[in-house]
């Protein structure tokens, strides 16, 4: 890698130092940036859409508002989980492409809030042709573990986004 290279690959990893929410889905760390975090709910019960992917697992009402609820597990093709004590739904602000939506993440356990350095970061792996890791913001490496940084924005496609959009309505 040239020096130029080098440099602006740097210039990328600070941009996304900064304050993490770590989570536990499979036995695997991710991290959310905290600022795309509202808060951290239990378990509520949430009613499900007829004829929606697999991963969706329906709406919520959060003190009056109706916010779409996707499984992260089953949106990352893991195995389905019962839910647990330790299961939470994170509700995050996403940038639809129209605007900010709220949405909520099942994820197993949340985790810490973990402030990561520039120095702690890689970039996301380059795996090859036809497998998209756009939704990786980076790889954190920290008290002798990995965490997989996501950016929640491109989890869900602009599609996909829009229709939970519509969910939420």
């Amino acid at each position: 890698m040239g020096e130029a290279a080098r440099s602006l690959e740097q210039t990328g990893l600070r941009a996304r130092e900064g304050k993490y929410l770590t989570f536990v889905l499979a036995q695997e760390e991710f991290g959310l940036e905290i600022l795309k975090v509202r808060e951290i709910i239990g378990m509520l019960e949430i009613t499900a859409i007829p004829q929606t992917p697999e991963y969706v697992k329906g709406v919520i009402n959060l003190r009056g508002r109706v916010i779409p609820v996707i499984d992260l597990r089953l949106k990352f093709g893991l195995p389905p989980l019962e839910y647990g004590e330790r299961t939470c739904i994170i509700v995050v602000d996403v940038n639809s492409g129209q605007g900010l939506m709220q949405m909520g993440v099942v994820v197993d356990a949340v985790s810490e809030v973990l402030n990561v350095g520039a120095e702690d970061l890689e970039p996301p792996p380059n795996f090859g042709r036809g497998l998209n890791n756009s939704y990786i913001l980076g790889i954190a490496k920290t008290k002798g573990s990995i965490k997989i940084l996501l950016d929640i924005d491109r989890v869900l496609s602009a599609a996909e986004l829009l229709g939970l959009e519509a969910l939420g309505s």
